[in-house]
């Protein structure tokens, strides 16, 4: 039989139907879903050249009731499916235009509906037939008692156009679907609830990157007790335009939804929340106060202002989370390849200030994640950089106070933050423990090589390889740059590090004699230093060091070897620049009468061990007893700028073995002679 829509073929089109296959199936998909099916699948056949010979959406649901046809498909826009399922942006079934989506690919829709008669307790069947020209009349037919089993509804989709086979069968097609209902699918993954295109099901799970399901009871005024099972899911990508708390009835249908708090975040904290209750069945999301319907529940009803209160503390606790673990690694990953952490030595002691600061701005971004968006690269650097020159003061605390003048911090926020820069600085004495430890045993070491078995020792062999590693003895703000190398090398080394000859391909040569003459160690200092003789500017500071075998005393002939390396550099176009200085160091275990008439000398310079000061060099003669002599008062010092009890610390040393004591000093180089052997 022939029946007419209340509207003109005109009217349908211009009330915003879908625009393309993937909107227009989704809309099939949900209307099955919309009458209770578990299972709903788009079943199609294709030739050999890809052009689709069908094309049907299948599910086991109830069926359309041929009582309700007119309500159904006889109204427009004026559906009875208002309590129907919902997506993020807009909602399905309700307004009565989804049957109408096939005209977006397709000339015709056929309905192949069983349901259950009521009155016969029969399942009978009949079709409807609506056509893309003619879409104001659907046509129902063949009306009779069903020989199958199960209630349910085929949409079969004819004379295709723009969709074909590969269409379906898309990666980004299936993408869609997953988007569009995976949240779906996993509130009812319990009840065995499926998606198929054919025999394969949709995949959903790749987007879930994390989920949680909460239980919370709320009282009313009236001791009645109201139950809200309340799934988050955190998404692995973003499949909404906006983030919402989506509230449900008992049977999972979407009743209203309420934007979260955190909608203006570029942190990638892409989540739902699905909040499921009977209380919800009586819900009108329009009042905003308490209606003159004692059985209905309103915005203004208090157990409704409790929950949304509950779950934006539960939004916030969950991003705190998400930004304590990927998304804070992500940011220090960022900050790492792009230069803004400052820069650190490669020893235990700057990797262990590293470790400090990435703590402190993993929570301060955990509490604040603006803190650190919306800055280009220099401020970003700026930032960081601040924070890093407080935790390396006795200032620590005042992190809390620069940050809280930035934002409005809780009392838990504050307190987390000052237990973790406690906890840091507990941390940073125990791990300098460890560090001096084994910074002791070096020296250790080398006072056996230097000074007991001197007759054994040389310095190309022996001390080379052990300080070759441990040019923290010369000052903590040296990097080594070439060991034991000719100059050329060295020099190329040095280019590299310090001009980035390696970017611009630049070779150095070196044509002098003296060109195979080997420092032992060449460091280069980092940072600059203040130039003596333009004020307000900086230059460039290169330390040499030239080891001498233990039973060599330092003296004129050894100063004028270092003299000759200076003259091999300057007479090297890349390396005569005034800007550059340049300090020499010889070491052993003694200085004759020469070296000390130096010191005498050049004692009015007021620089220690200085035996030689020209222009832009400097020599030093030193022994390697002042060598640990300095680094002994060097870590005193450190000791004390921790604000550690140094007798705790003599104790914990102890705990590992390590004394200061002259006794212990035998055993502690034997266990390390036997671990390098």
């Amino acid at each position: 039989m022939e029946n007419k829509v209340s509207v003109t073929n005109k009217g349908v089109e211009s009330s915003g139907l879908a625009k393309d296959y993937k909107e227009a199936i989704a809309e099939y998909l949900w209307n099955g879903f919309d009458a209770n099916a578990s299972n709903v699948t788009i079943e199609f056949q294709t030739n050999a050249i890809d052009t689709l010979d069908s094309l049907a959406i299948v599910d086991n649901g109830d069926g359309i009731n041929f009582e309700n046809l007119n309500n159904t498909f006889g109204n427009f826009l004026d559906s009875v499916k208002s309590n129907s399922f919902q997506r993020s942006s807009y909602a399905h079934g309700n307004k009565g235009k989804g049957r109408f989506s096939f005209a977006a690919f397709a000339g015709k829709a056929v309905w192949k509906t069983v349901y259950k008669d009521s009155a016969s307790n029969k399942l009978l069947e009949y079709d409807i037939a609506i056509t893309k020209n003619k879409k104001e009349v659907y046509k129902d037919e063949n009306k009779k008692v069903s020989a199958k089993k199960i209630t349910g509804t085929t949409v079969i989709l004819q004379d295709l156009f723009d969709i074909s086979a590969y269409s379906l069968k898309d990666d980004e097609f299936k993408e869609y679907l997953a988007k569009e209902f995976g949240w779906f699918l996993f509130l009812n993954k319990d009840l065995d609830f499926s998606l198929k295109i054919n025999d394969q099901e949709i995949g959903y799970k790749h987007l879930v990157a994390d989920n949680d399901m909460v239980n919370l009871k709320i009282k009313d005024a009236h001791e009645q007790v109201h139950h809200f099972k309340i799934t988050y899911i955190r998404w692995s990508q973003k499949i909404g335009d906006k983030f919402y708390f989506y509230l449900l009835n008992s049977n999972k249908r979407e009743i209203a939804k309420e934007l979260t708090s955190y909608n203006n975040n570029a942190i990638g904290f892409y989540h739902s929340f699905y909040i499921e209750s009977d209380f919800f069945d009586s819900f009108n999301p329009a009042n905003a106060e308490q209606s003159g319907n004692l059985f209905e529940h309103t915005k203004g009803n208090p157990v409704y202002k409790t929950l949304m209160n509950r779950l934006q503390e539960l939004v916030k606790e969950k991003q705190k989370n998400f930004l304590r673990g990927d998304a804070a690694d992500q940011l220090i990953l960022k900050y790492e390849r792009e230069g803004v952490l400052p820069k650190f030595r490669n020893n235990r002691y700057d990797q262990e200030r590293k470790s400090d600061l990435i703590e402190i701005v993993k929570t301060i971004y955990c509490i604040e994640p603006k803190i650190f968006q919306g800055l280009n690269k220099e401020q970003q650097k700026i930032s960081v950089g601040f924070i890093n020159l407080l935790l390396d003061t006795e200032e620590r605390g005042n992190v809390i106070e620069l940050v809280g003048q930035i934002v409005n911090m809780s009392s838990e926020e504050r307190e987390e933050l000052s237990t973790l820069l406690k906890k840091t600085t507990i941390s940073k004495i125990a791990q300098t423990i460890g560090l001096i430890e084994n910074r002791y045993k070096i020296v250790e070491l080398l006072k056996t090589l230097v000074f007991d078995l001197k007759k054994f020792t040389n310095e190309r062999d022996h001390i080379q390889k052990i300080i070759e590693g441990n040019y923290w003895l010369f000052g903590e703000q040296y990097h080594l740059v070439s060991k034991n190398e000719g100059f050329d090398k060295l020099l190329s080394h040095y280019i590299a590090i310090i001009n980035t000859a390696k970017k611009s391909g630049l070779k150095t040569k070196i044509n002098a004699e003296e060109k195979n003459r080997r420092p032992d160690i060449f460091i280069c200092r980092k940072h600059s230093v203040p130039d003596i003789l333009d004020d307000g500017n900086e230059m460039e500071e290169n330390v040499v060091v030239e080891l001498k075998r233990p039973t060599v005393d330092i003296g004129k002939e050894q100063l004028r070897q270092i003299e000759d390396y200076f003259e091999v550099i300057i007479n090297e176009d890349a390396f005569n620049s005034q800007k550059r200085f340049w300090k020499f160091y010889a070491i052993s275990n003694k200085v004759d009468e020469f070296t000390k008439n130096q010191y005498v000398a050049f004692k009015d310079k007021g620089k220690r061990f200085l035996v030689k000061a020209v222009a832009n060099y400097e020599i030093y003669a030193m022994t390697w007893d002042d060598i640990f002599l300095s680094f002994r008062l060097r870590h005193q010092f450190l000791l004390e700028k921790l604000d550690f009890d140094k007798n705790v610390l003599r104790e914990e040393l102890k705990l590992k073995g390590i004394d200061f004591s002259k006794d212990e000093v035998a055993v502690i180089t034997a266990k390390i002679i036997n671990i390098s052997a």
